[in-house]
């Protein structure tokens, strides 16, 4: 066994250790406004037609271990639904330490709308999901198992857990409210969103338990348009290229387990160009501290069809983790803004609910 392998199993077996007496935490997304419903089911729908996310995130490039997680979401925002929301399915699979640890969690998602004037609405989501965690004991090695002389030779006295793969359901509720001015030149969303909402045991052994924290979710953000049209000066037989500059300002903040991070930043979007800055932080004493850069392109294939890359790098500024290599994270994110399976979907109502609806319906950033 060469120094990288005796070095990556020490940190994950060290990891899991501290995981295990800690209870576990959630992997975040540094571009969490492309992963809404992974941190508030209430997105499911928000907007009319489908939209289908895909993230990837290497964290901790530098470590012998690293951390990978994946997520993907389709949801339908269709407001010939009852109750005018939409429906939606996730996936993510997260993987801890050379893929000895992993986690793949499948969920679905409804959101209900719920107008409340012309320019404000409120949506309510409910995810049901079930969750898998897998733990490959077999390739762990143990510290009591190493002779100075000879290596990996003696049998390890850790006890070995009752199983190795455990799947249970898992549930998660969240609210938002959007809003948008008369001439749609600024909206935003802010929510409020608990995961795990029941604390699903995940532990191995059959002598202890181990809840999986609640996590609490607050987030904010707001996409401002600067100037009220196209750009004269550039091609605009190139969709969205002409487009006024627009702003998106955001913040999220959460909670599991004790440990509160923040993150806020902003976007900007021009000539189909995202550039982007964002502050992340822990809120501890010896607080760890990053700073992430983003960039990334849309280009549009149709009408109402959409495609967007993202790439973003976190540097650590402070805190234990500055040693440990930046994080790369990219998404993509599909758009088909007139998607329907129950009719027209134009964003009205049928006539016999129309006092019930608010034709408020803002473009995503």
């Amino acid at each position: 066994m060469n120094t990288y392998i005796k070095s990556a199993i020490i940190w994950s077996l060290s990891l899991f250790l501290t995981a295990s007496a800690a209870y576990s935490q959630d992997p975040n997304f540094t571009q969490f406004f492309n992963t809404p419903v992974y941190y508030n089911p209430a997105f499911t729908g928000l907007n009319t037609g489908l939209r289908a996310r895909f993230s990837f995130r290497d964290q901790f490039a530098n470590l012998p271990v690293d951390f990978r997680s994946y997520f993907f979401s389709a949801d339908l925002g269709d407001r010939n639904l009852p109750g005018s929301g939409g429906l939606g399915i996730m996936v993510s699979s997260n993987d801890e330490g050379l893929g000895f640890i992993k986690d793949l969690t499948v969920g679905l998602n409804i959101g209900v709308r719920v107008p409340l004037s012309s320019t404000m609405i409120s949506q309510f989501g409910i995810k049901a999901a079930f969750i898998q965690r897998y733990l490959n004991w077999d390739d762990f090695v143990f510290t009591d198992q190493f002779s100075e002389k000879y290596g990996n030779i003696y049998p390890s006295t850790f006890q070995r857990p009752d199983i190795n793969s455990k799947t249970f359901p898992d549930f998660g509720v969240g609210g938002i409210l959007q809003y948008s001015n008369e001439n749609s030149s600024v909206n935003g969303t802010m929510g409020f969103a608990i995961d795990h909402l029941f604390q699903p045991d995940e532990s191995f052994l059959s002598t202890d338990k181990a809840p999986l924290p609640r996590k609490y979710v607050i987030h904010t953000d707001f996409v401002i348009v600067a100037g009220n049209g196209y750009s004269a000066n550039y091609n605009t037989s190139v969709k969205g290229a002409g487009d006024p500059l627009k702003f998106n300002p955001g913040l999220i903040y959460q909670n599991q387990n004790g440990v509160n991070t923040i993150q806020f930043g902003m976007n900007l979007l021009k000539f189909n160009v995202y550039l982007g800055a964002w502050y992340k932080n822990s809120m501890k004493p010896n607080s760890a501290s990053a700073l992430s850069l983003l960039a990334g392109y849309r280009y549009f294939f149709g009408d109402e069809m959409s495609i967007k890359f993202m790439y973003s790098y976190d540097m650590q500024m402070a805190g234990s983790l500055q040693g440990a290599g930046g994080s790369h994270e990219i998404s993509l994110v599909l758009e088909f803004g007139k998607l329907s399976l129950f009719g027209r979907n134009n964003g009205e109502m049928p006539r016999s609910a129309s006092r019930n609806y608010s034709p408020i319906e803002c473009s995503s950033f």
